[in-house]
């Protein structure tokens, strides 16, 4: 398996994973935009925009686009983030063409016509109701709106019933010729292919939209967001049968070298059937299905937190059980039986998720485009293995001595009874 990377005078990356024991290939694009680079009045445009994409370009229709990668049963689809977005196609090696073709049309060559946005806003819409009725997936955006408040970190990626509904198809249309150029493109392939091909084959395909002159995009500024809503509780009301409650904390950015330290405290905490929360919470009281802890990294910003979903009678219990396992860890660590438990856990699941060209694909793309680096799996796995109980007892201090953020949807009308737990 071989890594290779080519950089175009357009300032376009190409990168590639050669993977000679398969017989699939995974190719994507990987934009460097997000909703971090939305202003609030078109909130949700690189969500929208990743929809539009997909209606049709100037030598495809929404039918063509879709069929040709059906016709050989291949898989594609599109997803955003707060830093980029990702369109991707997998099929079998030998339709290679095809699935490049399809993508490289839609980056450079969509239409976005006025009865396309119309159309597809009323879905994107429902993308929104349909996040409202999920209050699993609805308390992470309340969350992140209340640690980070209304910033680009704190927004929604969906954008708001408000921000969809008034915006235009100039304003979208504006959006993909600023963000869309080679410069902000990262093309990553993974599977039974080789590097110089696919150098050849997206050349070709994408012709003069490569003509220009530039440097690949520089990496995100690593200036620290604030996080405002230390200590503060975010609450949406539901007439449900479960609350959902996520507290969480303001962590390390991506680019701190503790993340892999953070994975595995992580992992130890809410990562498995035998981390601390799920033991605590779901097989020694039985007070919850789902509990988990999580933790997401951006440029500047991270968050680490714990979920479950629980009866609403026993929400302040939770709330209190997640305090009493994080005052533990920063008091006393973790054993050395959890330590390497969880460092297995982390290795693992990276090696296991790396079975597939798609996975692969995922990982040389984000990597190139967020970190300018692609590290070996064998770099990452050390870097796992190094974490050690003083890298964790720091990481944990710094992290859980903060007064955390706490989100609930669910069957309350009033906050109060939690503050106690949150004040902590």
């Amino acid at each position: 398996m071989t890594v290779s990377r080519t950089t175009l005078p357009s300032g376009l990356r190409i990168v590639t994973e050669e993977v000679s024991t398969v017989r699939s290939v995974a190719f994507g694009i990987w934009a460097n935009v997000g909703s971090r680079d939305e202003s609030p009045k078109v909130a949700g445009a690189s969500h929208f925009l990743e929809h539009l994409l997909f209606k049709g370009t100037t030598n495809r229709s929404a039918l063509d686009i879709s069929a040709a990668i059906d016709a050989v049963g291949g898989e594609m689809n599109a997803f955003t983030g707060k830093e980029y977005t990702c369109f991707y196609a997998r099929v079998i090696d030998s339709d290679f063409s095809i699935a490049a073709e399809v993508i490289c049309d839609m980056i450079r060559d969509s239409i976005i016509r006025a009865e396309d946005v119309d159309s597809e806003r009323t879905v994107v819409l429902e993308e929104i109701a349909m996040r409202d009725d999920d209050p699993s997936d609805l308390v992470h955006d309340l969350f992140a709106e209340t640690l980070y408040g209304d910033t680009p970190v704190g927004r929604p990626i969906l954008g708001t019933v408000d921000s969809i509904t008034n915006m235009s198809r100039k304003s979208v249309h504006d959006y993909y010729k600023k963000k869309y150029l080679p410069e902000n493109l990262v093309i990553a392939v993974a599977g039974n292919i080789k590097h110089e091909r696919v150098v050849e084959q997206v050349t070709k395909l994408l012709g003069s939209f490569l003509d220009s002159s530039a440097k690949p995009a520089a990496l995100r500024p690593t200036k620290k967001v604030v996080a405002q809503g230390k200590g503060e509780i975010g609450l949406i009301y539901r007439k449900s049968e479960q609350a959902n409650i996520l507290l969480g904390f303001p962590s390390i950015d991506r680019n701190d070298e503790r993340r892999f330290a953070l994975s595995v405290l992580t992992s130890a905490l809410g990562g498995g059937m035998s981390s601390r929360l799920f033991q605590e919470v779901r097989e020694k009281r039985g007070l919850a299905y789902s509990v988990y802890a999580s933790m997401q990294q951006f440029a500047g910003a991270g968050i680490l937190s714990l979920y479950a979903g629980c009866n609403p009678d026993k929400g302040n219990e939770v709330t209190a059980i997640f305090r009493d396992v994080l005052a533990d860890v920063i008091q006393s660590g973790l054993s050395d039986e959890e330590l390497e438990r969880a460092k297995g856990q982390v290795a693992g699941s990276m090696v296991l998720g790396q079975e597939d060209t798609g996975s692969r694909m995922v990982r040389i793309g984000k990597s190139e485009l967020v970190y300018g680096e692609i590290k070996s799996m064998d770099e990452i796995l050390a870097n796992v293995r190094a974490v050690d109980q003083r890298a964790i007892g720091e990481l944990a201090q710094e992290i859980f001595s903060v007064q955390p953020a706490l989100a609930i949807v669910g069957p309350y009308k009033k906050s109060e009874k939690f503050a106690a737990a949150v004040a902590r």
